[in-house]
Parts: structure tokens; sequence; C-alpha cells
């Protein structure tokens, strides 16, 4: 007997990941689309959602979908209220798709989802106190309290990155300035690098010749290949990103006190790299440093796949609660 199909489906500020996901966790069959962006049609958005759900479908019927949205979910779960890098703007987007694609829908925030497939399957388990913090385009994050994912009143706990860090600092897309997320996240990574390069000589790095070709291959990913290479300038971006990590999970810890920091997203795929100066930053900021047991800091156990993983879990657990 063939196990029923349940998709998740992440939805980031700069891409569309689909994957059909095992009970255990296993990405099975994926297939990715580019975001649209947030100054584009909603339907445009929904479009690549379907494109993405119907190839890793491949004809075959779908118990359910869940979907990790990098934005505010409401309490409800029903609607994306604000989502800084997508137009989402608190419309029915579980209704609409619901209806469009003829089966039951799960929503929720990226990171919420993320720390769901922690807790249930990941580096999380048996947890009872933990943050998640997501680095891609932006900050996401979770809040785990009693071993549950905590929404808030809103639904919308959790959204660490616009925590201001900077009074007056750098502009972000939310509306706000210095935003944690201007400082630590993919984005912020590729600007530390062109600011570099716009401000100072480099002797024929990686990311100098990518740059020389075309200064849009300066990328998240191509920074992390070359800071694995070893280059000069990637690495310096890496130890930025990572201490002003290590600065935001400071306050984070003063808040909650956990007894554990999961890191996910993209940029973590980078390891130690980002890693080891969060640590030795956290160490640094944290008040009470000496006389605390200052929380461990791990990588997620399913890297960038854990919020299109949750998004599973969370479908699953829409149609096992029929």
């Amino acid at each position: 007997m063939t196990s029923a199909l349940h998709i998740g489906v992440d939805i980031g500020g700069t891409k569309v990941l689909a994957a059909e996901v095992t009970a255990s966790g296993e990405v099975l069959r994926t297939a990715r689309r580019t975001t649209p962006g947030r100054r584009v049609e909603l339907e445009l958005v929904e479009d690549a959602l379907t494109e993405a759900v119907t190839e890793v479908a491949d004809g075959r019927p779908v118990a359910g979908v869940g979907l990790a949205a990098a934005g505010f979910v409401d309490a409800a779960g029903e609607r994306v209220m604000f989502a800084p890098h997508l137009p989402w703007r608190g419309e029915p987007t579980l209704t609409r798709l619901s209806n469009r694609w003829g089966t039951r829908v799960a929503l929720d925030n990226d990171a919420n989802c993320a720390a769901l497939a922690e807790l249930e399957l990941g580096a999380a388990r048996g947890v009872d106190s933990g943050l998640l913090i997501t680095l891609g385009t932006g900050i996401g994050g979770a809040v785990v309290l009693g071993g549950q994912v905590v929404r808030g009143r809103n639904g919308m706990a959790g959204e660490f990155g616009h925590m201001q860090v900077v009074p007056g600092g750098l502009p972000c897309e939310c509306g706000l300035t210095g935003c944690w997320e201007q400082y630590s996240s993919g984005n912020a990574l590729v600007a530390f690098v062109r600011a570099r390069m716009e401000t100072e000589e480099h002797s024929g790095g990686v990311l100098d010749e990518l740059a020389a070709g075309d200064p849009e291959k300066i990328t998240g990913p191509a920074i992390t290949a070359a800071a694995i290479d070893g280059d000069e300038l990637a690495l310096a971006a890496y130890e930025s990103v990572g201490a002003w990590l290590g600065v935001g999970m400071a306050g984070l810890v003063a808040a909650f006190d956990p007894e554990l920091l999961v890191v996910g997203g993209g940029v973590s795929t980078a390891g130690d790299l980002l890693l080891a100066p969060a640590r030795t930053a956290l160490e640094e900021s944290l008040v009470g440093r000496l006389h605390r047991e200052v929380p461990q800091i791990v990588a997620t156990a399913f890297g960038a796949e854990a919020g299109v993983v949750g998004a599973a879990v969370l479908a699953r657990r829409l149609t096992e609660a029929r």
C-alpha cells in the first residue's frame, strides 16, 4: 500500500522549495522555483508555488500540503499578514491555495516550521526550552517552551530579525532601521562583501574574480563557497555576520534563558565559519556569563531543508487529525 503523499513548501525571499517528505523526515523529491519578489502581483507568487507542488506531486493524489512562509502568519494559521520580502498583506492565503489545489493546506511561519522539524525529528528532540534562529535572506526565529512551539497572541512570536540592534542603523525592508537581519543574514553577507569591494583594494581573491565578470554573481552561496576555499574577504564577511549573530543571541538568551540555540537557514551551511564567531560573541556579550550555563549553539539537523520538512510535518498533523 502506498503511503499518503504529504508535501512541504518553504517560501523564502529568493526561492520556493517544495518537497515530498516521509514521516521520518526523509526528503524524496524536490522542486524549486524563484520567488518573484515583493513588488509583484500576488498571483505570480501563487503560480510559482503551484508549479513546484505540481512538479513534486507528478500526477499523484496529495493528502496535504504544508506551507512555511517567510512572513507574519496570523494566530489562526490562515493568512500571511505581512512579509518583508513577499507581497502578502493579509490575504486569505490558506483558502486561496486550498481551493486552487483541491487539497488540505496548513500554514505557518517558516521558522516555526523549522523548529517543528527539529523538535520532532532533529537537533531539538527532547528539548524543553530552546530558540531557533534561521539565517536566509533575512532572519527568522522560533521559541520553544515546554517542548512546544510558542506562536504568541497574534501568531507572530519569534520575529527576531526585526529587533533593533543599532538605533538609527541600516534601513530594513520592513520599514524600520537597524534591524538585526541587516547585520546578520544572507543579505548582510552580500552587503558586507560589496561594501568592502567599493572601498578597498583586493588582491585577486575568488570574489574579486567573480565581481570583475559580473557584480551580480556576488551572492550568498558564492560567498559561502569562497569562504570554504579560504578567500579572505569571504572569511571576513562570515566573521562579521557570525559576530552579529552572537550579539543578537545574547539578548535572546537574557530574555528566555533557553537550554539550546539551534541555527538554520541557508547561511548556516557554512558551519563553524558562522557558528564559531557567534559562540565567541555570545559569551562576550551575555549578561552574567560567568555565573550561568551558556546554552550550546548547534546547527539544524535538516540544514536548509528544515523549513520544508517542518511544513510537511504540519501537513501530516493536519490530515491525521481528521
